[in-house]
């Protein structure tokens, strides 16, 4: 027997290369996949829908084969010693247990299911953009009808301990609780309504100058500078348009973001700082695990904390736009030539409800994700027809923001994750938000005079500290056991709701 081990140990080695290789090759597909996906949504000809749908669908089914083989299921079974006798926050150690923990739920899922997923959501896409422009939601219903089945047949395949949701939140969220979240966002409501009615009873700030004429080569130009400042590298990352912005990479040195831009404000500057902070995680990840599965965000949530983060914590601060205001009233002098540093910081921090939720101010930004965590879990569950979506979307925007959605085009069809299918992924949102502060607290702490260094402009310090913190370890380990990693505890909405009734507070006179 002991000759046997010491023969097993030997190959451990062998074995565990053999496993690298077969991941990079499930993992270089799925990145062929993503490459074919940011084509779609920046460059593709729309007449190219259909045939994009059946190529990415053929290329999901080849990356699941790859990485639910036999073989693959073999080796990890066959390092389970090896594994036993590492570190735990090891490379080798945390590359078997992730794969373990994909591969087994991977395994239930048939491939031909997870192709037509892939399919079903190229076509929803497609078709979204276009019966979004057309405020159209009978041409998308019957692609939202699809996308919803194949969540339930998804759903299927698993044995959900608590509820259905949790599959699919799983997804996004590994190792997190429908109920946990629920929890988390009852909190949110419970100390956030009173602040917004609080702020609606105050005097409202005079935001006007945020509206106007804002030609969009003045705002490419004044973000391309920020993104400099921050770290963007013209030789590993990109930017481009697109009708939803998102981030995604190619590998860790090839990261591509992606921004809208309107010549009646300013938004677009602060879509740029969000996808930014996405780009940075996944470009911060050591390349020692580039090619495997552990070359990406633990979470979305982990994800969304660092987009949030560099979109308000950074990019709405005093300290930013005392490094950056004068560049930006340079560059649009007619609009913001007379409007102060103090009112400018006002009103980009001001609180008022509105239609769309990557427009949305800090505060009731998170509504607009507890408005779609509800409806996920109801349209999953068939408790809401989804023909009485839009109806549904308007009633909850009235009761919870106040607002009456004039088309479903700013309705519930302003988001591009349904057409693909992405039914989980909204409350992670808001977690990021909760995550940012916590994160952030712990950065200001290591980093104190950290203010002082965005507002000479100097972000290296926080870019470098989050490398080392949070980005470098991809997914070795689980969300919350990164997130204890960090902050030292598990997530608490606490700092965050401090964090807002403070800066909001000041910027309102409460």
């Amino acid at each position: 027997m002991a000759t046997a081990e010491r023969a097993a140990g030997a190959r451990a080695p062998e074995q565990f290369a053999r496993l690298r290789q077969l991941l990079a090759e499930a993992v270089d597909l799925g990145k062929v996949a993503g490459l074919l996906a940011w084509d779609q949504r920046t460059h593709m000809p729309p007449a190219g829908a259909p045939a994009r749908a059946e190529q990415l669908g053929t290329v999901a089914r080849l990356a699941h084969e790859r990485f639910v083989s036999d073989e693959i299921g073999e080796l990890l079974e066959e390092l389970r010693d090896y594994e036993s006798s590492l570190e735990r926050e090891s490379y080798e150690a945390s590359l078997i247990r992730t794969v373990r923990y994909d591969y087994e739920k991977e395994r239930r899922v048939p491939a031909a299911l997870r192709a037509e997923i892939t399919r079903a959501g190229a076509l929803g896409q497609s078709v979204w953009e276009k019966a979004r422009a057309e405020s159209d939601f009978a041409a998308f219903l019957p692609y939202l009808e699809r996308n919803v089945e194949l969540q339930r047949e998804y759903v299927a395949c698993f044995d959900p301990a608590d509820e259905d949701y949790d599959v699919l939140l799983d997804d996004y969220e590994p190792g997190t609780k429908t109920a946990e979240v629920r929890a988390v966002f009852e909190r949110l409501k419970e100390d956030l309504v009173p602040l917004i009615e609080a702020i609606g009873d105050a005097e409202q700030l005079d935001d006007s100058f945020l509206r106007g004429s804002f030609p969009i080569a003045g705002q490419r130009a004044f973000e391309h500078e920020v993104l400099i400042a921050f770290g963007f590298d013209e030789e590993s990352w990109r930017i481009d348009e697109t009708v939803h912005p998102f981030a995604w990479n190619a590998s860790l040195a090839d990261i591509r973001l992606t921004t809208r831009h309107r010549e009646e404000d300013l938004h677009s500057v602060f879509a740029t700082m969000h996808e930014f902070g996405h780009g940075l995680y996944e470009r911060g990840i050591d390349a020692a695990l580039e090619r495997t599965p552990l070359a990406r965000g633990v979470s979305l949530g982990l994800h969304e904390s660092q987009s949030r983060m560099w979109e308000n914590l950074v990019g709405r601060s005093l300290a930013f736009w005392t490094r950056f205001f004068p560049r930006l009233r340079e560059t649009f002098p007619e609009q913001l030539g007379g409007v102060a540093l103090e009112d400018f910081y006002r009103g980009v921090n001001s609180v008022e409800p509105s239609l769309i939720r990557i427009e949305a101010d800090e505060l009731t930004y998170n509504l607009h994700i507890i408005l779609r965590f509800e409806l996920e879990q109801e349209m999953l569950s068939g408790s809401l027809a989804l023909a009485d979506l839009p109806d549904a979307w308007d009633a909850r925007m009235k009761a919870y923001l106040g607002i009456d959605v004039p088309d479903v085009a700013d309705g519930c069809l302003q988001d591009t994750h349904w057409a693909g299918g992405a039914i989980g992924y909204f409350p992670t949102y808001s977690l990021g938000n909760v995550i940012s502060v916590q994160i952030w607290e712990r950065a200001r702490a290591d980093l104190p005079d950290v203010e002082e260094q965005i507002a000479r402009g100097d972000f290296a310090p926080l870019r470098e500290w989050l490398r080392e913190h949070v980005h470098r370890t991809g997914r070795m380990f689980l969300p919350g056991e990164t997130l204890e990693r960090v902050v030292g505890g598990p997530i608490d909405p606490g700092p965050y709701v401090a964090y807002l009734r403070q800066k909001l507070g000041a910027v309102y006179g409460l």
